[in-house]
């Protein structure tokens, strides 16, 4: 019996094993880094003190950095002194890894420990030390944009992003970062697309949507992601399904309308785009894009004074699209051509003027939309061939 007592209070108290002993030991993080990945840990409460060394060797390595960037600042704030150089990839790294390894101990340091209960030891005192540097991240991503190596944008960026929405960091203060964090959300994704790393675009795209300055461009170029990884009949109708429950949660927003009516065209279900777009006006009847879609399906169908009427609301609710002004006026030319009335055909054209010069103002190197052969037309009928407005506006129709 007393030699059974022995074993167990040998078993309860006993120290360090040789493999965290070691890690403890290791003066670098890839030391350190190398003999926790070979070792075999007794239990989660090593794992998690070695994830932590990580932590403190990483950190060491940023504290020489930024004491040297603090210095630097305060000779140049003085005058006196020579700036020294520091090693912006080090700390960049370092960071990155502090990041990491933090999470990891978390990971291990919130399981049960041998008596069942949850004691974590580093869940405060990590966070603390590593919010406080992270926004070296957003400068030292900057400078690798600049240089060109994307790579390494989307890797500082992503862990800039990443640790702010782990849990291990949501007692810190996210308030200073909101003024700039939607920004670097949203280049973060456009990087993870070129990169052709869908879920991190995605999930960047998704943090930039918060901010509501963002939110438009995020939006969009998120469905240009989402829409770029269709490639089977399948993958539509997930997609319209997803843009389908996000306009049950937005329906007054006008570019998940747009992706919707996207959809139904690429299915060529007039039906389905007719329904829509009328529900949507039913409630929101002043919607751009509901009356521009509108515009475009009586166009389509060769009825141009139909087309007219939707295009002139699209025109009051945005004037400054020059697509929208083009198709106009290309409504209102024909619906001239048709009628035998000289009065209203006379107005038309001059109406068809008046969108044609707004289209010019809009986009006067035609690089949305090529408005100049039909505001000629426009101009010929309504002024006449030899009328030197008339000339002029044929020069842009070449």
């Amino acid at each position: 019996m007393m030699a059974m007592m022995l074993v167990a209070s040998a078993t309860a108290f006993a120290g360090d094993s040789d493999a965290l002993k070691a890690i403890k030991k290791a003066k670098s993080y890839g030391d350190a880094e190398k003999l926790l990945k070979s070792s075999e840990l007794a239990n989660d409460e090593e794992r998690a003190e070695a994830y932590n060394k990580l932590v403190d060797l990483a950190l060491e390595k940023v504290s020489k950095e930024t004491g040297t960037i603090a210095q630097n600042q305060a000779v140049k704030q003085l005058g006196t002194g020579k700036e020294e150089a520091y090693d912006t990839l080090g700390l960049g790294n370092s960071i990155v890894n502090a990041i990491n390894a933090a999470i990891k101990c978390n990971e291990f340091d919130q399981k049960p420990n041998a008596k069942g209960k949850i004691k974590p030891q580093y869940a405060e005192k990590n966070p603390a030390r590593i919010w406080p540097v992270r926004s070296h991240l957003v400068n030292i991503g900057q400078d690798m944009a600049r240089k060109g190596d994307n790579a390494a944008v989307l890797k500082y960026w992503g862990a800039f992003l990443d640790s702010a929405e782990d849990p291990l960091f949501a007692a810190q203060d996210h308030e200073a970062e909101k003024a700039y964090i939607g920004q670097v959300a949203y280049f973060a994704g456009r990087y993870a697309a070129d990169a052709k790393d869908m879920p991190k675009a995605k999930k960047y795209l998704n943090i930039a949507m918060k901010d509501p300055e963002m939110k438009k461009d995020a939006q969009n170029f998120l469905f240009y992601v989402m829409r770029s990884t269709l490639k089977s009949k399948e993958d539509s109708l997930n997609y319209l399904n997803e843009m389908k429950q996000l306009y049950a949660q937005e329906p007054e927003n006008d570019e998940i309308l747009g992706n919707i009516y996207s959809m139904y065209e690429g299915m060529n279900d007039k039906a389905a785009m007719t329904q829509l777009l009328d529900n949507h006006l039913a409630k929101y009847p002043n919607s751009y894009i509901a009356l521009a879609n509108k515009g475009l399906m009586a166009m389509q169908e060769n009825k141009a004074e139909e087309g007219a009427t939707w295009f002139r609301k699209a025109v009051a609710a945005n004037p400054e699209n020059a697509i929208v002004q083009t198709y106009l006026g290309i409504c209102l030319n024909a619906q001239a051509a048709g009628t035998d009335d000289q009065a209203k055909r006379k107005s038309l054209f001059e109406e068809a003027v008046k969108a044609f010069d707004k289209a010019k103002q809009l986009d006067p190197n035609k690089a949305q939309v090529n408005w100049g052969y039909n505001r000629y037309q426009a101009y010929y009928n309504f002024y006449g061939a030899d009328d030197p407005k008339t000339k002029d506006a044929e020069l842009d129709a070449k």
